[in-house]
């Protein structure tokens, strides 16, 4: 078990400010991926932040460029220690979404980190500058203590998760036998909850789909045609709420996935979603019934509207529009089989009466999932209660998406995911912040268990070595293109 003197310099680390400094220095890279002139700031920062910090590991370090063009470079550091040892995989990523500057609060500057109590606002100091950070320092922390790590260590930063992760899924296939690994730990999405130490396994895939319904190219007077011209509006009303009626429940069979399996439905058992000061309650009578929040959440299909138009609707005029348009996301767990989706919603439409309703798949990401027996996972949660002495919320996968499926079924890799942020971090929005406790507590745990990766001991043993790259995830049932997550 990690030593109270190797806690202790963790928790220096964040208390004496060096933490707040160094993310500081990180924040101060705009590297807006979805931006054209961003990936020069991601560049900068690879070299003049994420280079040096894996060369302070002991790693070699290589950049390699994106096979797909859109997208940025990658950055794979390597410590190997003894080919006797386990390797771990870690990830992470450089990008950060629209600074959105001149919308923060108090007149912040997104790119500049501000302490305000327990938050520390500024653009990636949650997603995911501060969560890399706290990996990074964990291990630099353990390397200081002991002069070696007990393990291997491959680091792989990508510059597009932001953008959907464009070329990760084919640098990977590519790269099987630099990143081969035991198992990944990562950093990134939110805990359950602000106080609770949180694993999960995987993510919820999405297909996002668009609704057109184009009728005619004028509108016409309501009066004089009304009753007698198709309204696409009234239209498209009916045909969503053919797919997902008015209190949220999915209403095509297909696209639901298998029941919860029983260790799911156990591990959700008792978990509480939307615990923090300020979280929206969870509306009863919404959603799949039956199901607790958790499950819902976790465990279940959604389909959301995401946009929904027509006409102008800040000045109307009594006319019936020519076209009405809406776009709506399926979110699924893993298991659930959507390689035909466009024709599963376009039949469902269709004989219901919708045929004029056109659909597109606008964009897609798969779901995957560690199975929660792996021995992996009981090896990590029981490291991280050791240290903590709290119990640790182990959760299948989490409500939104990260590349999970890249680890699992390219790289066949169990993936622990130990995030150092909370649901309430505003991640995507202004006044994105990261909170001081979940960074010295993070710190503690992603010691903790990187120390118990490099000193296993009879009483809590690594599990098996197994062969790697091969299929470990529950994952979905087709392999959908992987394009812009949010």
């Amino acid at each position: 078990m990690i030593s109270e003197n190797l806690v202790q310099q963790a928790e220096d680390y964040v208390d004496s400010g060096a933490f707040f400094a160094d993310l500081s220095a990180m924040v101060r890279y705009p590297t807006e991926s979805a931006r054209p002139g961003g990936y020069i700031a991601v560049k900068a920062y690879l070299d003049e932040v994420l280079v040096p910090a894996l060369h302070g590991l002991g790693c070699s370090v290589v950049a390699y460029p994106n096979p797909d063009s859109s997208g940025g470079p990658f950055l794979v550091g390597t410590r190997v220690e003894s080919p006797e040892f386990p390797t771990l995989l870690c990830y992470g990523h450089a990008d950060v979404v629209d600074g959105h500057a001149g919308r923060w609060s108090e007149g912040r500057d997104p790119w500049t980190l501000t302490a305000d109590g327990d938050r520390w606002y500024g653009r990636g100091a949650a997603d995911n500058k501060g969560q890399h950070l706290v990996n990074l320092a964990a291990l630099r922390l353990l390397l200081a203590e002991q002069g070696s790590l007990g393990f291997n260590l491959t680091f792989l930063f990508e510059t597009g998760e932001e953008v959907g992760s464009p070329g990760l899924a084919d640098f990977a296939a590519t790269h099987r036998e630099q990143l081969r690994a035991d198992v990944l730990v990562a950093s990134d999405g939110p805990r359950l909850d602000a106080a609770t130490p949180t694993l999960f396994l995987g993510a919820r895939g999405g297909v996002r789909l668009l609704l057109d319904v184009d009728l005619r190219p004028e509108s016409y007077h309501s009066g004089n045609w009304g009753g007698i011209l198709r309204n696409p509006a009234t239209t498209l009303a009916g045909a969503i709420a053919s797919l997902v009626d008015g209190h949220g429940r999915l209403q095509v069979p297909a696209l639901l996935p298998p029941p919860i399996p029983a260790p799911v439905r156990e591990a959700l058992a008792g978990v509480t979603v939307a615990g923090n000061p300020g979280d929206p309650a969870p509306d009863e009578g919404w959603g799949a019934p039956g199901l607790t929040a958790a499950e819902r959440l976790y465990g279940w299909n959604t389909l959301e509207v995401l946009s929904l138009g027509s006409a102008d609707i800040d000045h109307p005029v009594n006319a019936i529009p020519g076209r009405a348009r809406a776009v709506l996301q399926l979110r699924y767990v893993a298991g659930t089989d959507v390689s035909r989706i466009r024709e599963i919603v376009a039949e469902h439409l269709a004989a219901r009466g919708y045929p004029m309703v056109d659909v597109t798949v606008r964009s897609s990401f798969p779901a995957s999932r560690t199975p929660l027996d792996d021995p992996w996972v009981d090896w990590a949660r029981t490291a991280l209660e050791q240290v903590t002495g709290k119990a640790v919320a182990v959760l299948p996968n989490i409500g939104g998406s990260l590349p999970n499926h890249v680890f699992t079924d390219i790289l066949g890799l169990p993936t622990l995911w130990l995030p150092h942020s909370y649901p309430g971090c505003l991640q995507h929005a202004p006044d994105e912040h990261l909170l001081g406790t979940i960074a010295r507590e993070g710190l503690v745990l992603a010691t903790a268990l990187f120390h118990s990766l490099g000193h296993p001991s009879a009483e809590h043993p690594l599990p098996a070595r197994a062969e790697t790259h091969r299929p470990r995830a529950v994952r979905a049932g087709a392999d959908a293109p992987f394009s812009a997550r949010d």
